[in-house]
């Protein structure tokens, strides 16, 4: 049995247990570069040596001579020979120009961003160190410890998620080159052109790591090369092996309404209801196909000759020629480059399955969105640096933001602060206030508030819907938070509730589930209390109730059946989503129907003996239009510890005989 390298290096590697970040300058890439720099010192002596060496023996035996003495030039003859040189070059760079590498390097000093500076996604960030401290000390886990090093990162999350911004402190910390490059710049109209690009890019990588020790490479936005071949399923072949795991709808279907408008309107950052379906092969010409080859083997060949050592042994060959076997010369050995190539993509599943293999792209990494303990973490960060108002600084305060900022990703928490400080401008203060950043977060995620001149009739039936709503939720949800009502007309919406989980959750109770359906259809039945007819403002909250009704029904087992209707592959019925499945069954329609049906009789019910809640709330509304976070539950309590005090029923107009009179 083997014994256990005892090197200082190792020693270091082990010590951190893959936590800590080893320092470049004390490991193989710090030694690689301090032997390079010597060597090209050396280089540079025995070059300039030479001709001085010359110059001092022709001055010291007494022949010296004018170096800056140009010859007689017969500028007729040289003339034309210069223009068809230069014609030469033109035609020849025209070429060389157009097979260049895009690629863009920076120094490390020249990279602002350190790994302290990414908060968020502690996840991924510490399995980047493991990955960087066996690129720092890749000689010693490939010398002493027989391990193989990763040579290739694979990013992938949605946009906005720290991709990026995590390769680049990467590069920084390393103290290697970074050489950027977006994968669209590698296109070129030229047939062909695209793979030289590729090759240069490459061949630029490999040099930079041979002079500095090592270097990492990024490519942005991937897919835009490396799709998958046609013929070849993106679903097989590489990355994670199939296993008895499933993507349930309870973390996709339910995970949607932990942050919702009982209007059924969805902010753009939440993602759909994903939608059951087999996976296509896309359609790929023949030369992206090639495209794709040439990035296969440019990432199988990180540890090819250079162009020095190609030359040496082709002359080795030659000489071998003329050589018994006995005497035949030994070919020199190329080196092993230290390269990380790192790759950033939001469609990873499209990739070509033989790039995901180890050896290419050895990890893969997922870049979730933040949860609420990242977004706190964001917050602090961003507002260290943010002008804000003290109220800003109280910790439950933040707390709260991070919460209500569930399904953010890092870029648009700042841009969020930064609309705050916008908002704030507008005003005429120089710091922004809690009331700045709800305006704001109100605008990101439901549109700008579009006041339009509503009939006196209009708007208490608008004000007397939302009003249902709010009161549905915080009688049926507690643990809800209400975030936003209002009036204002923003975007499709008349008026609006914005209500959302008070914690991050990513499962869902039947009871929750119920509740959901109860506060989306609280609408209708508050204009059928109140006004004894109904409007078209309910289409939205029918189509959400509707939704939520069916993914009971057909995807978890709550509604009194346990058969699944996303199971269905490779038919018809297969072709729509999950609603779309139960509501063609007759049988899953008429469970929907009679969920939808007793969930609304519940809740007309609970609006009825709670009338005076959604009175007060229609009062505050029409005369505010607009009520956010604890100014909603304010009014609601208010309104029951008034009704409490008076230890009397609660006094009720009807608004129709008061229509009746006017």
């Amino acid at each position: 049995m083997a014994s256990g390298p005892d090197s200082a290096v190792t020693n270091s590697l082990v010590g951190l247990g893959g936590d800590g970040l080893l320092t470049a300058r004390s490991v193989d890439v710090g030694a690689s570069r301090e032997s390079r720099r010597r060597r090209r010192l050396w280089t540079v002596a025995g070059v300039l040596g030479v001709p001085t060496a010359f110059l001092w023996y022709r001055f010291l035996v007494g022949r010296p001579f004018d170096v800056f003495a140009l010859p007689q030039v017969d500028w007729l003859l040289v003339t034309p020979i210069l223009f068809f040189v230069l014609l030469g070059v033109a035609l020849i760079g025209s070429q060389v120009v157009a097979g260049r590498s895009p690629h863009v390097t920076y120094r490390p000093e020249q990279i602002s961003t350190r790994l302290a500076d990414v908060k968020g996604i502690d996840p991924v960030k510490d399995d980047v160190v493991r990955s960087l401290n066996l690129f720092l000390a890749h000689k010693t886990f490939t010398g002493e410890m027989g391990g193989t090093p990763r040579r290739g990162l694979l990013f992938e999350g949605a946009p906005g998620t720290g991709k990026t911004h995590l390769a680049k402190a990467m590069a920084a910390e390393a103290g290697v080159p970074f050489l950027f490059v977006s994968a669209t710049s590698f296109q070129s109209m030229f047939y062909g052109a695209t793979a030289r690009k590729i090759r240069s890019y490459f061949a630029a990588l490999r040099k930079a790591a041979r002079q500095e020790g090592g270097a990492i490479g990024f490519i942005e936005e991937i897919d835009a090369i490396a799709m998958a071949r046609g013929g070849i399923s993106p679903m097989t072949g590489g990355g994670a092996p199939m296993t008895g795991w499933s993507a349930g709808s309870v973390g996709a279907g339910t995970r949607l309404a932990g942050s919702l408008f009982a209007d059924g309107h969805v902010p753009a950052y939440l993602p759909a209801l994903a939608a059951a379906g087999s996976l296509s092969t896309p359609m790929i010409s023949e030369g992206t196909g090639g495209v794709v080859n040439e990035m296969l083997v440019q990432m199988q060949s990180f540890d090819a000759p250079a162009r020095g050592q190609q030359a040496l042994g082709r002359l080795v060959d030659a000489v071998n020629l003329l050589l018994p076997a006995q005497r035949q010369l030994s070919k020199p050995t190329p080196p092993v480059t230290n390269v990380l190539l790192i790759a950033a993509t939001n469609r990873a599943d499209n990739l070509d399955p033989a790039l995901l293999r180890p050896g290419r792209f050895d990890r893969r990494l997922t870049f979730e969105l933040p949860a609420k303990a990242g977004r706190r973490e964001l917050v602090d960060h961003f507002l260290a640096t943010k002008a804000h108002a003290p109220e800003l600084a109280d910790p439950a305060l933040r707390d709260t933001l991070a919460g209500v900022t569930q399904g953010y990703t890092p870029v648009m928490i700042e841009h969020l602060l930064d609309e705050a400080l916008v908002n704030a401008l507008r005003r005429g203060a120089g710091a922004m206030s809690w009331q700045d950043l709800e305006r704001a977060r109100m605008t990101e995620e439901v549109g700008l508030g579009q006041p339009v001149a509503y009939t006196e009739h209009e708007r208490r039936l608008i004000a007397t819907h939302e009003s249902g709503h709010a009161t549905a939720a915080w009688l049926t949800a507690p643990h809800r938070r209400l975030e936003i009502l209002t009036i204002v007309k923003r975007r499709s919406a008349l008026g609006l509730l914005a209500h959302g989980d008070a914690e991050d959750v990513y499962t869902r109770s039947r009871t929750e589930m119920l509740a959901l359906i109860q506060i989306a259809l609280a609408g209708q039945c508050t204009e059928e209390l109140f006004f004894g007819d109904v409007s078209t403002g309910p289409g939205g909250d029918l189509a959400y109730a509707t939704s939520v009704a069916a993914e009971m029904v057909g995807s978890v087992g709550m509604a009194g059946t346990l058969v699944s209707y996303a199971a269905v592959q490779n038919s018809g019925f297969s072709d729509t989503n999950i609603v779309g499945r139960v509501l063609s069954d007759g049988a899953g329609r008429a469970a929907v129907e009679r969920i939808l049906q007793e969930q609304k009789a519940a809740v007309r019910t609970l609006l009825g003996d709670n009338r005076h809640l959604v009175e007060a709330l229609r009062d505050a509304l029409l005369a505010r239009e607009e009520l956010i976070g604890r100014e909603i539950t304010a009014v609601l309590e208010a309104a029951r510890c008034s009704v409490l005090m008076a230890g009397t029923a609660p006094t009720v107009i009807d608004l129709r005989d008061a229509a009746a009179r006017e």
